[in-house]
């Protein structure tokens, strides 16, 4: 016997054996249809108490049959043939060829039956017992009672060998039942001799034992095997001692494990036993169980065994049962002929080891079959015993000892001495190896926690599975196995196994890409797809935000759609935080549909060579999304590195960016976050609103490169830089297109100063917008320009230092005396000392820097009606030269009471010659670094008449701020009048000068109107501003003293008196002139109390005597109401009259 049957457990002890074949030509869906059913019938209760269980096998060697005698459920007692016959010509070939079969397995057989179909007619209706006639496949209703029926006579024929060779008969010879190798080792022996006798008597009872055991007499099997063991040992029969042991042993397990040990595929409810895929099974040397060993109740033992333990007197215990296994084991080693037996009782041993839990006993067994030598096997036979060795090592729990007895199978199949290996059943054996050595084909088992199992011999394992795959001629098997191998082994693999890898990969990769589409296999096994998480391997995801120029803002107080489902608390304590959530939560700004967006990744490449990354770009869900793919290539163990891949929202709504898609080797991953748990991310939900126009700025005046400081917050689009003197306006031309999709409906235009260490005067920046504003819808494409004024003023006081600089060069000019009218021009500055030395440029041409920002607003399309519109920025960036410095500031009285002389002295602090003009003044012309005065003669100011903060606003403004804003409206209106403005003809610039942060308060006072007027008539003419009144001697002069109170409050009343004297020019005044000037009536005047806004008018007269220029000076009579006003508002006009006696002389 040279075929093991690897399936056969200890319970088949108990079984019969028929076989079912075909004769003739019978088709082979139809011979297993039919012998399914012929299975189905695997139990036969023969009595009450007694139930027959037959195994059926569709191929049986007749060799094998041969050790019938050796254990009786070896032996063929049962044949059932299936046959076509179509007419009755073909029946006697039909039959004979039955009784052909019948001769093979004649010296065993009980009982046989033929099934003949499709033959109908007058051979069809004679009436046989071995022979059943059926019209066809379909219409056979009683196969099974006909199978029952014979099974019924297998147990009469079986029962009654059983009596016959049980019953002691004394008188007869007990024949030696011999395997088929001993038969030869026996031929003269004496056969009398009581050692022979013993043999013979040992034996008997041993096959009496299995033919108990068969028809289910369980109690007395263990009864003759018992008695076989000690007839049997005593005569060394080691080979039958094996055998009874053996058996002993089933009968045992059949006891105590009436659920049978073949595992859970093979054990059965009773009454509902099927055949298990026994139509698939019809390949020589396969073999069935097919029969349910389960609920025996066999001579009376029930399957309750708790109830039957004391009966069971002779029944092994579990563990004696493995004990008389290794000794049955043992002496069946003794014989080199014996190993199919050998094997088969290992087998055996492990299943009930199994069973027991009993791993490490039943792997000594196992490891015993290894070596258990069968002679020359066929590679079939070969790799069906590694398998059958895997699947047990699996019962047994040694996972990876099985897998790797799978594996030594799958090499088999494309052993060198196969004319055609078989790939197929390779990769399949292979595939079935993997979990053994804590393999998977899910790349996701491999990215959680710790790596499982051994490194090396799964790499090997995975390049025999792709090399297999490629025999198969399956290159996208190839290549999605790897693939897996790159993803999941990269840690383990060397430089160079990684550059070799790679290499094949984009070998297998240049005839079948790799995708992420599930593999199905034939079998049904799926899969799945392995994604380069690993190439590069992405360490963080951040969406970026849109550039600042593009970033949509909410108009104020419109409620954003979100608003109506937040949370009414300011705060909860109570969030669940975790890393879905994370990963989930909306990002606090919007992209904006049809505009390009951006996702950085942080990525680093650990080959040991440069990285090509091709077709790199974003997954997204939620919205319509065009992903524009980046190419990228990573240098050798790069490090990080940032990627920005980009993207177009097409549609609004909440956009989540669920990873991203890479082709490497040519195999193209998508990778996706919730699978890389590693992965740092802010949140990958925004929100992207409805389309905005786009606005695009150019300008006349040159970009700068210029940083804008780092306080101001606003982040420019752009900066443009210009250079002015002091006091210089310069034009900004801007040009505003539109160049997105959208139409701009509405743009607004404001401008903030963001440096604030300088003092502006006036407006810095000023434009008209209306012209602009006309233009809109500004349709795509189209542009509108707009024209912004730049108008520096900063202070033009000169500093401390350089007055100080000034006098150290001998030029007096704080010490000039207020009242010299003489000394207009100061004398030129020594060469040897100038302010633009190198030490003195610092000081005093110092460039002042003015920054301010003209941000654009506009929107358009959809997004303005939902509320949303863009910001355009626009730094202006001034570097702000000196033009003139006013160093020293004063006045002079003048001769009228109304105006005074403003003295100023200007410095030219520039390398170039300026000049210098003013309202009704002639220039001035200042050389480099040169100081002169000049002189304009102003009508002094009514600052009363500027308008007043209104009482509201005075209550809540800082009084600080209340003077600084009255001071400034006070220089505004001095500046209109002076119109200084200065020009530098070489660089044909000019500009304005402004005295307003120079002017000090004292200057002010002197500057402006008394609040009490006063004007002095002589005849009706004002005199004033040394204008000479002409009258005759010795007629009367009328003098008209009128006082218009300007200030506030009520004035009076006061007293006036009329003083004349005379001026001799030389420092001499003569008071003393009665004889020459008389008064008509008093020459003091009365003036009643004055209401605000009102006048008064005192009226008088003089007479001069003699001819002569006279000179009256009106004085205020001390007084408390007079003394408590400032003496500068009792400031009357001297008054200048000149007597003439004739109209000639006046003439003259």
């Amino acid at each position: 016997m040279s075929v093991p049957d690897y399936m056969q457990c200890a319970e088949d002890h108990q079984t019969v054996l028929v076989v079912v074949q075909p004769v003739g030509i019978v088709p082979e869906d139809q011979f297993f249809k039919i012998y399914k059913r012929i299975a189905s019938v695997s139990q036969v209760s023969i009595r009450d108490s007694q139930r027959l269980l037959i195994r059926y096998r569709h191929h049986y060697l007749p060799e094998n049959n041969e050790w019938g005698d050796f254990q009786t459920h070896r032996k063929v007692v049962g044949l059932i043939s299936i046959t076509t016959c179509a007419s009755a010509k073909e029946w006697p070939q039909t039959a004979e060829r039955f009784h052909g079969q019948k001769e093979v397995y004649s010296s065993t057989l009980y009982d046989s039956r033929l099934l003949v179909f499709g033959l109908q007619g007058e051979v069809a209706e004679q009436p046989r017992t071995d022979v059943a006639f059926y019209p066809s496949f379909e219409d056979c209703p009683d196969v099974e009672k006909r199978v029952d029926d014979f099974v019924g006579s297998i147990f009469i024929v079986l029962e009654s060998k059983r009596l016959d060779r049980a019953t002691d008969k004394s008188g007869d010879k007990i024949p030696l039942l011999c395997v088929p190798f001993e038969k030869k080792d026996f031929v003269g022996l004496d056969t009398d001799s009581r050692h022979y006798k013993k043999r013979c008597q040992g034996r008997m009872r041993k096959h009496v034992g299995d033919l108990c055991l068969q028809a289910g007499m369980l109690q007395d099997a263990l009864v003759h095997y018992h008695m076989a063991v000690e007839l049997l040992r005593g005569v060394n029969d080691f080979l039958w001692l094996g055998a009874a042991l053996e058996g002993l042993c089933s009968a045992s397990v059949i006891f105590h494990y009436p659920g049978g040990t073949a595992g859970k595929s093979v054990a059965r409810k009773p009454s509902i036993s099927q055949p298990a895929d026994a139509g698939k099974r019809h390949r020589p040397g396969a073999q069935e169980v097919l029969i349910d060993p389960g609920a025996l109740t066999a001579n009376g033992i029930s399957a309750d065994t708790s109830t039957e333990i004391g009966r069971a007197k002779n029944c092994l215990s579990p563990e004696d049962i493995i004990e008389k296994y290794k000794e049955a084991i043992s002496y069946y080693g003794k014989y080199k002929n014996a190993g199919v037996i050998e094997l088969e009782a290992c087998v055996k041993a492990v299943r009930v080891l199994a069973i027991q839990k009993r791993a490490r006993e039943a792997s000594e067994f196992l490891q015993n079959a290894v070596y258990i030598n069968l002679g020359q096997l066929s590679e079939e036979e070969k790799i069906q015993r590694y398998s059958i060795l895997s699947e047990l090592y699996e019962l047994i729990g040694f996972h990876r000892k099985s897998a790797f007895f799978k594996r030594v199978a799958a090499m088999q199949c494309v052993a060198p001495t196969i004319p055609e290996p078989g790939w197929r059943a390779c990769y399949k054996l292979l595939l079935e190896t993997l979990p053994g050595y804590s393999l998977s084909l899910d790349p996701k088992d491999f990215s959680k926690g710790t790596h499982r199992g051994w490194a090396a011999v799964q790499m090997r394992l995975l390049h025999e599975l792709v090399y297999a795959s490629r025999r198969m001629g399956n290159p996208g098997l190839s290549v999605r196995h790897l693939s897996f191998l790159l993803q999941t082994m990269l840690d383990f693999l060397s430089d160079q196994e990684k550059k070799e890898v790679t290499q094949s990969l984009e070998n297998y990769t240049s005839k079948c890409p790799g995708g992420m589409e599930v593999i199905t296999l034939p079998d049904g096994l799926k899969l799945p797809p392995v994604p380069f998480t690993k190439l590069p391997i992405v360490r963080s995801v951040k969406l970026l935000n849109l550039p600042v120029s593009l970033r949509p803002h909410k108009v104020k107080g419109l409620l954003g759609q979100n608003m109506s489902t937040a949370s009414p608390f300011i705060y909860s304590p109570i969030i669940m935080h975790n890393r879905g959530e994370e990963r989930c939560k909306k990002i606090d700004f919007q992209w904006v549909q049809g505009d390009v967006c951006e996702v950085q990744l942080m990525v680093y490449n650990p080959m040991p060579y440069e990285l090509r990354v091709e077709n790199m770009g974003l997954l997204t869900s939620g919205v319509e999304f065009e992903s524009l793919p980046a190419a990228l290539s990573l240098p050798a163990e790069s490090g990080l590195y940032p990627v920005t891949l980009v993207g177009i929202p097409r549609t609004a709504g909440n956009i989540t960016v669920n990873g991203y898609h890479t082709s490497v080797f040519g195999v193209n991953s998508d990778c996706l976050l919730e699978g890389l748990p590693a992965v740092k991310t802010s949140g990958c939900l925004v929100e992207v609103i409805p389309s905005l126009p786009r606005l695009q700025l150019s300008t006349s005046l040159p970009r700068s490169a210029y940083t804008p400081q780092p306080t101001s917050k606003e982040e420019l689009s752009s900066t443009v830089s210009v250079q002015l003197f002091n006091g210089e306006t310069q034009q900004l031309t801007i040009t505003l297109e539109n160049i997105g999709s959208e139409d701009i409906e509405t743009l607004e235009l404001t401008s903030k100063i963001v440096s604030t260490k300088e003092k502006v005067f006036g407006e810095f920046l000023s434009w008209e917008l209306e012209e602009a504003l006309s233009h809109l819808p500004l349709k795509s494409g189209q542009a509108v320009t707009l024209t912004v004024s730049i108008k520096v003023k900063l202070d033009f006081s000169g500093q401390e230092n350089l007055l100080q600089d000034l006098n150290d060069d001998g030029i007096s000019v704080t010490g000039l005396p207020i009242s010299s009218p003489l000394r207009q021009v100061l004398k030129p500055r020594p060469e040897n000392k100038t302010v633009s030395s190198e030490s003195g440029k610092a000081e005093y041409s110092h460039i002042k820097t003015l920054e301010a920002v003209l941000n654009f607003k506009y929107s358009g399309g959809a997004g303005k009606v939902e509320g949303y519109y863009r910001e355009l920025s626009l730094g202006v960036h001034v570097d702000v030269e000196p033009s003139v410095f006013f160093t020293r500031v004063n006045t002079l009285p003048a001769t009228s009471t109304r105006q005074c002389h403003l003295l100023l002295d200007i410095f030219n602090p520039t390398e170039h010659e300026l000049t210098v003009s003013a309202k009704n003044n002639q220039e001035l012309v200042l050389h480099a670094s040169e100081c002169q005065r000049m002189a304009i003669q102003v009508d002094k100011f009514d600052f009363e008449s500027l308008p007043q903060p209104d009482q509201e606003k005075a209550r809540f403004t800082n009084p600080k701020q209340l003077e600084e804003d009255r001071q400034h409206a006070q220089g505004c209106q001095i500046n209109s009048k002076l119109g200084i403005c200065w020009s530098i003809p070489s660089l044909r610039r000019r500009g304005e000068a402004s005295v307003e942060g120079v002017l000090n308060q004292l200057v002010l006072e002197h500057l402006q109107l008394a609040p009490l007027q006063w004007d002095v008539l002589v005849n009706g003419k004002p005199c004033d501003c040394d204008v000479i009144a002409d009258c005759k001697a010795g007629d009367a002069v009328t003098l008209e003293v009128q006082l218009t109170n300007r200030s506030k409050n009520s004035v009076g009343p006061l007293a006036l008196t009329v003083v004349p004297y005379q001026d001799f020019q030389n420092g001499v005044q003569n008071y003393n002139l009665e004889d020459a000037v008389t008064f008509i009536g008093s020459n003091t005047f009365y003036i009643d109390t004055v209401k605000p806004k009102e006048n008064s008018v005192c009226v008088g007269a003089l007479l001069f005597l003699y001819t002569g220029d006279f000179y009256l000076k009106i004085k205020f009579q001390d007084d408390s109401a007079g003394r408590e006003l400032p003496l500068a508002w009792f400031t009357l006009p001297s008054v200048h009259i000149r007597a003439l006696a004739t109209p000639l002389q006046a003439g003259a």
